[in-house]
């Protein structure tokens, strides 16, 4: 059961979701499964599907630990939430969903990303811009059920139109927005991106209350420290190096953009964007029975 007009007052922050973390090493990603603590309900958040780009050879190693973990221990799986369009790994939604089951969901913005990709791509009128290819479109602020635990849907832009942060109990997992405090926050030159809707987004978050967790998306480990992917929104707020309390929006926003520059394209951004706007599936077979994906020239810089 979801509600568009419900609002936080309707989050029970002193519930508590069980949590368990998968990380995928070849793309510094973090995939979750959120249990309902009083019940067997879960949701997933942003599986990852193994990709070779090399090769062009896809693998299932990761989507299985999940499915097996799900397996296990006997939950019933709700959502598949993608917390937006990622650009530097394919989605496992559809594999895990065929295993398991889940509506596969993501924000309501997917629209403005497809219209976008659909573009750069040159993607032909077979191709429905409307986000018909997922299960189910999250409105900003709309709260949901997991089981008998509700969770909220928090439009984040910035990093993308569509990303949104999804606060389950006393959790919150940021997708790329924010990453652990001495790693900063999410790049904002993807286009669409925006530095300022960016920090805009951040303060959302970091208005909820402070004994919140968060759990980030992707962590690099700098300076050779472990992968961690829990913090605090206190932790956040006192310690990130990018948009801590102490940093004011123009200030984000200058070092936002000059960092920005200096970055360079996630290496599997093309065949991630092209699966991944269409809820991780692939584009139909060719008349060969093989499945293509495109590189377009020049373009990216050119649209964005």
């Amino acid at each position: 059961m979801t509600n568009s007009q419900s609002n936080e007052s309707k989050i029970n922050t002193d519930v508590k979701p069980e949590i368990k973390a998968f990380f995928d090493k070849d793309t510094n990603t973090f995939s979750y499964i959120v249990k309902d603590p009083s019940s067997r309900f879960c949701a997933i958040i942003d599986p990852v599907l193994n990709f070779d780009y090399a090769s062009g050879v896809v693998s299932f190693e990761g989507a299985q630990k999940i499915i097996e973990y799900i397996k296990h221990h006997q939950l019933h799986v709700e959502w598949i939430v993608e917390t937006h369009v990622h650009a530097d790994h394919l989605s496992a939604a559809p594999y895990i969903k065929d295993a398991v089951g889940g509506k596969i969901a993501i924000g309501e913005q997917i629209t403005i990303v497809q219209n976008k990709f659909g573009t750069i791509f040159n993607l032909d009128r077979n191709f429905c811009r409307n986000g018909s290819q997922f299960d189910y479109l999250f409105k900003d602020e709309e709260v949901y059920s997991i089981g008998n635990m509700t969770a909220r849907a928090i439009h984040t832009p910035g990093h993308t139109p569509a990303c949104m942060t999804h606060v389950c109990g006393d959790a919150a997992f940021v997708g790329d927005t924010l990453f652990m405090p001495d790693g900063g926050t999410a790049r904002a030159d993807f286009p669409d991106g925006d530095a300022c809707q960016l920090y805009q987004s951040i303060q959302k978050i970091l208005s909820l209350p402070p004994e919140t967790r968060i759990f980030v998306c992707h962590d690099y480990a700098p300076n050779g420290r472990e992968v961690q992917f829990e913090t605090t929104v206190l932790e956040e707020r006192n310690e990130n190096i990018h948009v801590n309390s102490s940093i004011k929006e123009a200030d984000f926003i200058k070092m936002r953009e000059a960092r920005d520059k200096t970055l360079g394209m996630p290496k599997l951004i093309l065949p991630a964007l092209q699966t991944n706007i269409r809820a991780g599936n692939f584009p139909d077979p060719e008349n060969n029975n093989t499945v293509y994906l495109k590189i377009p020239l020049n373009t990216l810089n050119k649209q964005s």
